[in-house]
């Protein structure tokens, strides 16, 4: 059987993206071939999905391929490029997840008519909770767009944005969860100054933010409106509100996110 969707790097994102294409039945394993120049990668992935495994870039494309996802770095997105170039003539759909790595300059190594859709997910793809952006250019449609939607949606859920907010979607939402885990490990901190055991604080530090995340997500309603609810009137949460206004916590919030953007345009102009 002819393979369909043909990946070209197999680290943590590519092979979380192929678990979980698999995993949720958007694809089968028998219609998708995986190449990384490190064979084990690709050998472990064989064992455990039994998809197929090719020995070259070339030998990922085939006539029969419909997508081909490029989870490779960016030092070296400009070879892999050049090297599937002849075989992807206005097919297949060309998606890519190389960070800082532009659509104008992935048509450049390819074609006018070549179908192209960028896409920045981040880490929680890992355990299936990524939230993933996606904009498309060149040939690319609508049809591709909702393609790559269903592929990314496997990860958890996917947005469509235009591509000139894909450094601010990194800033947020990928480089948002080392913020967050940095805010975890304080209050878990704070938690064992006052008395917890580590292991203790820790869990309750991580549910906390799990239900949080959950009530604003089913609830849909604004994050004012929310920690209103559980503000009492000369209680313990607006005592510590109090403290992360006086310490102006939204200010380096708002600032950390124009921080990270401003050093994404400067990595992608560098590329």
């Amino acid at each position: 059987m002819a393979n369909k969707t043909a990946l070209i790097g197999v680290g943590n994102m590519g092979s979380a993206l192929v678990r979980g294409l698999i995993r949720s039945g958007k694809a089968k394993a028998q219609d998708i071939i995986a190449f990384d120049i490190d064979r084990e990668k690709t050998i472990q992935l064989k064992t455990d999905l039994d998809i197929a495994v090719a020995k070259s870039v070339e030998e990922t494309l085939s006539r029969d391929t419909e997508t081909v996802i490029l989870a490779v770095k960016p030092q070296i997105i400009a070879a892999v490029l050049d090297r599937i170039s002849p075989r992807v003539r206005g097919k297949p759909l060309v998606v890519s997840i190389a960070a800082g790595i532009s659509t104008e300059f992935i048509l450049s190594h390819l074609h006018s008519n070549a179908r192209v859709i960028r896409a920045m997910p981040n880490a929680a793809a890992l355990v299936g909770r990524s939230i993933t952006a996606l904009c498309k250019a060149g040939a690319a449609d609508d049809t591709d767009l909702q393609r790559a939607l269903e592929l990314f949606t496997a990860l958890g859920h996917a947005v469509i944005v235009e591509e000139k907010m894909i450094n601010v979607v990194t800033a947020l939402s990928a480089s948002g969860l080392g913020y967050l885990f940095a805010i975890m490990e304080a209050l878990t901190d704070g938690g064992v100054r006052m008395g917890l055991d580590r292991a203790t604080a820790r869990e309750l530090t991580t549910r906390t933010f799990a239900g949080a995340a959950a009530m604003a997500e089913q609830e849909n309603a604004p994050f004012s409106e929310l920690k209103d609810r559980i503000t009492s009137p000369g209680g313990t949460t607006i005592a510590g509100l109090q403290v992360l206004e006086r310490a102006g916590l939204r200010g380096i919030l708002m600032d950390v996110v124009e921080a990270a953007t401003r050093r994404g345009e400067e990595l992608q102009s560098r590329g």
